[in-house]
């Protein structure tokens, strides 16, 4: 067994770490009509290649709009119904509720919302690199109605 140059086991610094969830890091990129807090990034725990955390948006709010550069991310649904709009003009929309997963591919505008009128949103993120890159774009006028994209597939039914 390697052991540090204090005689200690390796792993006891450098393994396992666990970020309480009333210890995360509000000190990230932020974008308005929502609020992130870091649990896992480069600063926090020396991660190479992942950044996670959790965000919460309140009931009936929505995002702006805004993208995460090169980066891939995955919204996982804890509590409440998520409504995301995507595309140049927010043209496309999909609904997530708790245990759902979203994949928000590199570089495309998005917006998140609160569906649901009586209780805050609460989801887990991770993406690509070890810290936030958050673009927020004010320029994007969204279309009034946007078209309804079902994710759909031999497994997952629309709802």
């Amino acid at each position: 067994m390697s052991e540090h140059e204090h005689g200690e086991p390796r792993w006891k610094h450098d393994g396992v770490q666990v970020i309480r969830g009333d210890q995360l890091d509000a000190n990230t990129a932020q974008t308005p009509g929502m609020y992130r807090q870091a649990a896992i990034n480069h600063a926090r725990v020396g991660a190479q290649k992942i950044w996670a955390g959790k965000v919460d948006i309140q009931p009936n709010a929505k995002t702006g709009v805004h993208h995460h550069g090169p980066l891939e991310s995955v919204i996982f649904v804890v509590k409440g119904h998520a409504r995301m709009r995507w595309g140049d003009r927010l043209e496309f929309v999909a609904e997530a509720y708790p245990g759902d997963f979203i994949y928000v591919p590199p570089y495309v505008p998005h917006q998140e919302i609160n569906a649901d009128p009586d209780q805050p949103l609460e989801c887990v993120l991770v993406r690509s690199d070890n810290e936030a890159v958050v673009v927020n774009i004010d320029t994007i006028e969204p279309v009034e109605a946007p078209e309804a994209v079902y994710w759909t597939d031999p497994i997952h039914k629309p709802r």
